[in-house]
């Protein structure tokens, strides 16, 4: 009896019977003359061991994958080969390292779907002259060199520190043109000022109530701040620009001489 997920090959005298293979169901054969071997029609897998690669960047590293196949025809399988698995695993593994070469560290590390697909196609399209069909394929792990690692982390630490910065100084940009807009609305106008001031000092009181705060009058402020008053200072410079009257010779000093 042949179940519904199988098929039966019959060899007669060592000849292959034409016609398809039998089943599911009742068949019959000649027990002296004939021999049968039944198919597995379901869907197989086969683990691809670790096997290292070298990519288009010249970087060494060690992968694994799983391959999903199925017997599509069993007559033309079991007269084509004699160690299905061994065969599909050989060739998985010159697949990916033919495709792998012309493909660089990041886009196999980034692009592992669309690589499996490629693996996949290239393979198919050299088993079904063996009568079997790759269902599909992927990647499961990929090893990079200890020292490798050590390198992509120390990239990785580094373009997120200047991204970091970068944001840093886009927020310093939009601060300092918030705070210029700020002081030029609080230079035009002398109550947003006082206002300002004194609101500073309720944060101080609030924030340090131990700290002495010594309010000054706002006109003596201006009056410090005033363009008058920073010159000279208190001191009264001679007048440098007044010529000097030369002394009169004739001129006696002293009514007695």
């Amino acid at each position: 009896v042949v179940q519904e997920y199988e098929r039966v090959i019959i060899f007669r005298l060592g000849h292959l019977l034409p016609g398809r293979a039998k089943g599911p169901g009742l068949f019959f054969f000649l027990p002296c003359l004939d021999t049968y071997h039944k198919v597995d029609l379901r869907l197989q897998t086969l683990e691809i061991p670790f096997h290292e690669v070298v990519t288009k960047d010249m970087f060494i590293m060690e992968i694994d994958a799983i391959c999903y196949y199925r017997m599509e025809n069993a007559s033309l399988l079991l007269s084509s080969l004699a160690h299905v698995s061994k065969a599909i695993q050989f060739l998985v593994q010159t697949t990916m390292k033919r495709l792998l070469a012309h493909r660089s560290l990041t886009e196999i590390l980034l692009e592992r779907k669309s690589i499996a697909q490629d693996v996949k196609v290239a393979l198919d399209s050299v088993t079904c002259i063996w009568g079997i069909k790759v269902e599909r394929t992927e990647i499961k792990d990929v090893r990079l060199p200890a020292g490798l690692q050590h390198s992509l982390a120390v990239e990785a630490e580094a373009q997120r520190q200047a991204k970091v910065r970068m944001i840093a100084a886009e927020g310093e940009k939009a601060a300092s043109e918030s705070l210029r807009m700020a002081a030029e609305i609080l230079s035009g106008t002398p109550a947003a000022v006082q206002l300002r001031y004194l609101h500073t000092l309720q944060s101080l009181s609030t924030e340090k109530p131990s700290t002495v705060v010594l309010p000054l009058p706002f006109d003596m402020l201006n009056l410090l701040s005033s363009p008058s008053n920073r010159t000279q200072g208190s001191i009264n410079y001679p007048n440098l620009s007044k010529p000097v009257e030369p002394l009169n010779p004739k001129k006696k000093d002293s009514p007695m001489l």
